[in-house]
């Protein structure tokens, strides 16, 4: 009998998918469930603008007003909050990251062996989020790839065409399911946005909506 499943979209720029993912690891084994993990590409400056600070955070760069400002503040405020409940590093990015190479690098895994892909997303989020990883530099994901159990041999040329046609396809699939953000979660067809939401899929997963109610 196969394992029911939960697709989830998650983008390595996302404090908000950092926080949700050890919490719904929790659930899919608790419930017996299979997660698919798929990467999502966020176009932050598409809604929240960009800017680029440094280490003490003075502003360096801005194409933000001070609506979108007090948006990214609260967002950081607020991952910050949860993050120290939790003894997890979240240190605001000094830019706005490109993630379609550490997106692309997903699927390699993903595609080389399966079974080691939450060693990939852990690794990744848990020093990204310490400022200790570029995840723009090529040489740098390559070796985590590696340092995860996976052979880097072939990546460089099937990132090029076939890992970028994958991601853009899984993205043109994701906007047609009615994704616009991470983490999102699909399951049985049905949408659900946000780390918040986490009670409710178990909800929908069991049955059990008393502690929802």
């Amino acid at each position: 009998m196969n394992k029911r499943k939960i697709t989830i979209y998650i983008d390595f720029k996302s404090p908000y998918t950092y926080l949700s993912i050890s919490p719904i690891k929790k659930l899919a084994k608790e419930l017996n469930i299979k997660i698919d993990w798929l990467p999502y590409v966020l176009d932050i400056p598409e809604y929240l603008g960009s800017a680029k600070v440094d280490n003490k955070g003075k502003v360096l760069e801005s194409s933000r007003n001070d609506h979108q400002w007090r948006r990214v503040r609260y967002s950081y405020m607020d991952c910050r909050r949860y993050a120290n409940l939790r003894k997890m590093t979240v240190l605001g990015p000094q830019k706005i990251w490109n993630t379609k190479l550490v997106s692309i690098a997903l699927l390699w895994v993903k595609k080389q062996n399966s079974l080691l892909i939450e060693d990939f997303i852990d690794h990744i989020f848990v020093n990204f989020w310490k400022r200790e990883l570029d995840i723009e530099n090529f040489d740098i994901v390559e070796t985590i790839i590696e340092k995860c159990g996976i052979s880097q041999s072939g990546f460089k040329e099937w990132k090029k065409n076939t890992g970028k046609n994958e991601l853009d396809a899984i993205m043109n699939e994701a906007h047609e399911k009615g994704v616009f953000g991470v983490p999102s979660y699909i399951i049985e067809d049905e949408l659900f946005w946000g780390r918040e939401q986490i009670p409710m899929i178990k909800a929908r997963l069991t049955g059990n909506y008393e502690n929802i109610l």
